[in-house]
């Protein structure tokens, strides 16, 4: 049997920690505010076991997420627009989209100007959401009468306002103007 030996915390350096900042950053998009959190949860968790105040360490937090500003490697509108089309191709609704940024902590005038840019209404996500679930017109199982409440309530529940969730419930498959074929 293996035994695990516990992690040795070292103080946090504005190096160690910028090279953490490049490790995360390597592996997920991030918003700066984000960042932050995540520099803070390891400084916490080193400072504890160190019997240090995680307060003794926030200068050198924002320094490095500054740094990172500074080079580049965090944009929070290049992160949110990425985000919100990643969510559109998923079916997600404005509401989600935004609720979503704002817990990544990117700023409201950010998410507003992107939401602003999209092209793609909620009644295009609505749908797209419908099919990969297979709700209303593309349900393949049952009556789908029988199932028009949950589906309704299935597609509020995801975001969507009644009007929007009614008019894909109650619509055609061939409404959308989609054949289902991806193209390129």
């Amino acid at each position: 049997m293996r035994t695990s030996t516990p992690k040795t915390w070292k103080l946090p350096t504005e190096e160690r920690l910028a090279r953490s900042a490049l490790a995360y950053l390597e592996r997920y998009a991030s918003s700066a505010e984000n960042l932050r959190r995540v520099l803070a949860r390891k400084v916490t968790r080193a400072a504890r076991a160190h019997d240090r105040d995680p307060a003794e360490f926030a200068a050198l937090i924002d320094a490095v997420v500054a740094r990172c500003l500074r080079a580049g490697l965090v944009d929070d509108t290049a992160f949110a627009e990425t985000r919100v089309a990643s969510q559109r191709r998923r079916g997600r609704s404005t509401r989600q989209i935004a609720a979503g940024l704002a817990a990544k902590g990117v700023d409201k005038s950010v998410i507003e100007a992107v939401l602003a840019r999209d092209d793609t209404d909620d009644g295009d996500a609505a749908r797209r959401l419908a099919r990969r679930r297979r709700l209303g017109p593309w349900r393949t199982r049952g009556a789908r009468a029988d199932f028009r409440d949950r589906d309704l309530a299935a597609l509020c529940r995801a975001g969507f306002g009644f009007d929007v969730a009614r008019r894909v419930i109650d619509g055609d498959a061939e409404d959308d103007g989609d054949d289902g074929t991806a193209t390129a």
